[in-house]
């Protein structure tokens, strides 16, 4: 069998695939997000680690202990983890919603210059990317620096701790500004403006590939029975696309997660002008365009969970009954925004509302900001030619019918669902199976495996309405932009 993880930010899931791609069994193994200051995002590593190995020795134990072939992981991108020679952590990993790095952003913008940044890696630099975070500890913990023998990203934390390989693939060390996207190898320029050796990265894999096994030590400790075999791996969101099938050219996938994103696949490397979205590697050993807003589900976890104080999604859902007639409107910009403003210090809002306003005209405000925010990149990847009429959905926030509807009029998208919602989970399953060889090529794989279950058209008199909404929506952010309290 296989096991497919996803190193989220709230928690880890795991998932074990059989040889015939039928997903026998999950679960979901929670660690805390720590916010030292305003703006900061941290986590543990050890904390990933501790809860990864619970949930894996609990979900095999649940099936049998079976034979596992292969792992593969699915991580959250952008996270520094660094470690000294002793191989222990030197300090709280810096997650990708961290907002810390505005001046060394600034930095690698105005005084390297976008133009040599994109020439060295096919991006320029946002707050959460890794480069930025490596300059922050420099510049501020100049002690830790110096000690840092090995960086890698999150889901590399455990793949180094389960096999002992330091190891990273292509679609997670895009989001480093590290990686010279288009040659797919490290940039000596960006290496030398960080102040870092070669030696201290991991080296570099396609996804599917086998980079080790998982050792007998691990192996005893969990009462793991089979070879074990640890597949490089993915970014969580190329491991999101490659569970719902967006594997080979022209393919899209829309997750809902804590963040956002919309990936565009491609077999040849592409760069927006403006930089306003990400060009990366993805998964499939080709490449992908990513636009990916900070807060996504977030936003309504937020708004439910501290506005409103209700538990009960469903209830609140079905009070709002006029999609389209809403004017209230919601940046959805809980902790800065990255695609495609690139503007760490923003900050959400509503506008206008009146004394007649409700809560259910609110709530909707907020899970239409999220399509509109989402709609902006979408339009930056139209604007450069792209045809982008169908898209696969998956993420929490996929499992809201209504919010299905919203999206699928406001970016006028054919959405797919795919049958099973375990995305970046059952993605890392499959590459775990390519690297195992069970299947010829992630193609092979994701044929195989990945079902649809339901296709949702978007309606021509909703698309009008939401095109007139979010032509207004489009005004909000220049109106706001610069003010900082």
């Amino acid at each position: 069998m296989f096991v497919g993880i996803d190193l989220g930010t709230s928690g880890v899931k795991l998932l074990l695939l059989d040889q015939e791609g039928r997903i026998l069994g999950a679960r979901t193994e929670e660690y805390p997000l720590s916010f030292p200051k305003p703006g900061w995002s941290e986590q543990d590593p050890n904390a990933w680690l501790a809860q990864t190995k619970a949930g894996l020795k609990k979900l095999l134990s649940e099936h049998g202990d079976p034979e596992i072939k292969a792992l593969g992981i699915g991580g959250q991108m952008h996270g520094l983890v660094i470690l000294d020679e002793r191989d222990e952590v030197i300090r709280p990993a810096i997650l990708w919603n961290d907002g810390r790095t505005v001046k060394e952003t600034e930095y690698l913008n105005e005084t390297i210059g976008k133009d040599k940044l994109s020439s060295y890696t096919g991006n320029i630099a946002f707050a959460g990317f890794t480069a930025p975070k490596i300059l922050w500890i420099k510049n501020n913990e100049p002690e830790s620096f110096k000690r840092i023998k090995k960086i890698m990203l999150p889901k590399d934390y455990l793949v180094y701790k389960l096999t002992g390989a330091f190891a990273t693939d292509y679609s997670d060390a895009s989001g480093m500004l590290l990686l010279d996207v288009k040659n797919k190898r490290w940039s000596e320029e960006m290496l030398d403006i960080c102040g870092i050796r070669s030696e201290q990265l991991p080296t570099l894999h396609e996804s599917y590939e086998a980079v080790g096994k998982v050792t007998d030590a691990i192996k005893a400790e969990l009462n793991i029975k089979g070879e074990a075999i640890v597949a490089a791996g993915a970014g969580d969101n190329a491991a999101a696309a490659v569970g719902t099938g967006a594997v080979g050219p022209s393919k899209c996938n829309l997750s809902i997660g804590t963040s956002g994103t919309i990936f565009i696949t491609s077999d040849k490397f592409l760069v927006d002008p403006k930089n306003s979205l990400h060009a990366f590697c993805h998964a499939d050993g080709a490449f992908h365009l990513m636009g990916c807003m900070l807060s996504a589900a977030s936003c309504n976890k937020w708004f439910m969970d501290e506005i409103l104080r209700e538990k009960d999604y469903a209830r609140e859902q079905a009070e709002i009954k006029d999609l389209g007639e809403n004017k209230v409107f919601f940046l959805p910009y809980l902790m800065g925004e990255r695609s495609p403003h690139n503007d760490p210090v923003v900050r959400a809002m509503f506008y206008g509302m009146s004394l007649d306003t409700s809560r259910s005209q609110m709530y909707q405000s907020v899970l239409e900001g999220v399509a509109y925010g989402l709609r902006d990149s979408l339009e930056v990847a139209r604007g450069m030619g792209l045809e982008i009429n169908s898209a696969t959905l998956c993420g929490g926030g996929a499992k809201s019918p209504l919010w299905r509807a919203i999206l699928s009029n406001v970016l006028k998208l054919e959405l797919k669902i795919p049958a099973n919602e375990e995305g970046p989970a059952l993605g890392g399953a499959i590459l775990a199976a390519v690297a195992a060889g069970h299947f010829k090529d992630l193609s092979a794989a994701t044929d195989s495996i990945v079902k649809i279950k339901e296709t949702l058209e978007p309606k021509g008199e909703l698309m009008e309405k939401y095109d007139e909404g979010y032509a207004f929506f489009r005004k909000l952010y220049p109106a706001v932009k610069g003010l900082n309290y």
